[in-house]
């Protein structure tokens, strides 16, 4: 145990990007500056910062890893400047033994030197993990640095996951304690989604409570293609009451105090508190995050949104409006033969409310002209599913010419329930580069909108738009029921079909009893078949989507890898 003064320690939740060297090195010598200011000692950035979490095949350029080795030596000599500091940070570090060439690692930095390093044991290839196609498991033992006295233990995430040995033969918990640290460090990549911040919480103060070890844990931010990362840093003491937590969505250098055996200040946060966050503001701030960041990683200032007047597209303006602001949101309604008056009306009303530029661009015409070719070319008449397709294929070609035209970023508008069925058109409302709200389900895209109007203390999103019965509007007093279940049924059936046991626990629970008592009648049953056949069948439409902003613990995209060519 150790007896020097309390030590001062800086984490420095940040917001770094994939192979922006530079700009993450910045990030790190703003953050150095800011714990030499508040008189820190031990500096600590998130999982892989250097290079940005998740490089993927990048790694596997030896360009890329020289950058990376660069930036370590940018940052080392920098730190000459802070002799006092202790940084810890992430990077990919060669490998000199069989297996990958890389491990994925923990650099200790002091006055230029690196004065340790740790190598990731646990390499988790689960959901949207994939890092043992890169890195090789590092050495199964422990590493402590001395800072100040404090005889301080590493870890690298999927390490302090594992202290129930249920994925991995090896628990890196062990072999920390036969070096006897007085509390451990992990870095993370933590990706965020409903209910994580919770689960992460049990886990980590729960090895903390039965290895009797403080833990700081700290956690990136941050929206990476499919991925955002809530950071929501947090620090436990030896009885597993969490001392402290940072704030979740934002980017933060702060500091807190360890002395003897015990993270300062106290009172201890309440387990799972969420900063008073509800449920529906987790999910708002979380795909906000994501949206602003993906705009603006891949040079984006602007985005363009089909707006029908319904509630999926109305839901994608607001919340790209609060990402990206009203200015740089263009909403374009596309008006049918078979379009309610609501849908230009309805469109206008939202815009007006959020100060969105609406252009109409009528679609009439161009079906009649194609329609006419088509019958012309094949001797045939366009009807039914195909006419219905067609008028969506024409929107999509339309915000495809004006995002070519203007450079706006287009977004898709489908929700979980629709995608998950196939209930959208490929290379028509599935066109864009990026799917804000294809994570939620459609009742959960009903409660968010409402949210909205609540958090905002007016009507946003028209009450016109929330109380009309869903419907595509590609045939003549069209229904989504007419196709699919009712909503509030078709989602519970989705969520075990989809997501089941990875489902929060009170979801999943509720889910499960719907469907099971939803399945005792043979008419529930039929129901449930078909939607699993849907589910299957249009594997092939999720494959060519764009990116979903991921928001559940089992998303569509790199999460839940399945089969097109399949009899399942």
């Amino acid at each position: 145990m150790a007896t020097a003064n309390p030590l001062n320690i800086a984490i420095a939740q940040i917001n770094p990007m994939v192979g922006d060297f530079a700009g993450n090195v910045k990030m790190a010598m703003d953050a150095f500056q800011e714990a030499s200011r508040l008189h820190a000692r031990l500096l600590v950035f998130p999982e892989l910062s250097l290079c940005g979490y998740y490089p993927g095949d990048l790694l596997n350029e030896s360009a890329f890893i020289s950058k990376s080795y660069q930036a370590l030596g940018e940052l080392a000599s920098f730190s000459k400047q802070f002799p006092g500091i202790t940084a810890i940070v992430g990077m990919p570090r060669k490998s000199n033994g069989p297996g990958k060439l890389l491990y994925n690692s923990l650099i200790a930095l002091n006055n230029g030197i690196v004065i340790a390093e740790y190598h990731k044991q646990l390499l988790p290839t689960y959901n949207i993990f994939d890092e043992r196609r890169h890195f090789e498991p590092g050495p199964q033992h422990a590493v402590g640095i001395d800072v100040s006295g404090y005889n301080v233990g590493l870890m690298i995430c999927e390490d302090g996951w594992n202290d129930s040995a249920e994925n991995y033969a090896v628990n890196p918990y062990e072999a920390l304690a036969m070096i006897r640290p007085d509390l451990v460090v992990s870095i993370n990549a933590s990706p965020s989604n409903i209910g994580k911040r919770e689960q992460r919480q049990q886990v980590i103060c729960a090895a903390a409570r039965r290895h009797a070890l403080p833990i700081l844990y700290v956690n990136q931010v941050g929206g990476q293609d499919s991925t955002v990362f809530d950071g929501a840093s947090f620090a436990v003491n030896a009885d597993g009451l969490v001392a402290k937590q940072w704030p979740a969505f934002q980017t933060v250098v702060d500091t807190l105090t360890f002395d003897t055996h015990t993270f300062l200040p106290q009172p201890h946060f309440p387990l799972n508190s969420l900063d008073g966050y509800s449920v529906d503001e987790f999910v708002l701030r979380h795909i906000v995050l994501g949206l602003r960041d993906y705009a603006r990683r891949c040079g984006f200032k602007t985005a363009a949104v089909g707006c029908s007047g319904g509630i999926d597209s109305a839901l994608t303006i607001a919340l790209a409006v609060e990402a990206l602001g009203a200015g740089n949101v263009i909403a374009i309604t596309m008006p049918s033969q078979f379009s309610s008056s609501g849908s230009v009306s309805d469109s206008r009303l939202l815009c007006d409310a959020l100060g969105v530029t609406l252009y109409t661009h009528p679609i009439k015409a161009l079906v009649g002209d194609f329609s006419q070719q088509f019958h012309d070319s094949f001797a045939d008449e366009l009807k039914g599913l195909s006419l219905e397709n067609l008028q969506a294929r024409i929107r999509g070609t339309i915000l495809m010419a004006y995002s070519n035209h203007s450079g706006a970023l287009v977004l898709t508008t489908g929700n979980k329930s629709e995608i998950s069925v196939g209930y959208c058109t490929l290379y028509g409302d599935t066109n864009g580069g990026l799917s804000p709200i294809g994570d939620l389900y459609k009742t959960e895209v009903y409660r968010l909108s409402a949210h909205i109007n609540q958090r905002a203390g007016r009507e946003i999103i028209p009450e016109t738009i929330l109380s009309k019965e869903p419907s595509a509007e590609l045939a003549p007093d069209q229904k989504d029921t007419d196709s699919l279940p009712p909503y509030e049924v078709l989602d519970e059936v989705l969520k075990i079909l989809i997501e089941g046991d990875q489902l929060p626990q009170p979801e999943f629970q509720q889910a499960r009893d719907f469907v099971a008592n939803y399945r005792s009648t043979a008419a529930g049953e039929t129901v449930y078949q078909r939607v699993a056949g849907m589910i299957a069948r249009n594997e092939y439409k999720r494959r060519q989507a764009p990116p979903i902003i991921r928001v559940r613990p089992r998303a569509f995209g790199a999460g839940r890898q399945m089969p097109i060519a399949a009899r399942h």
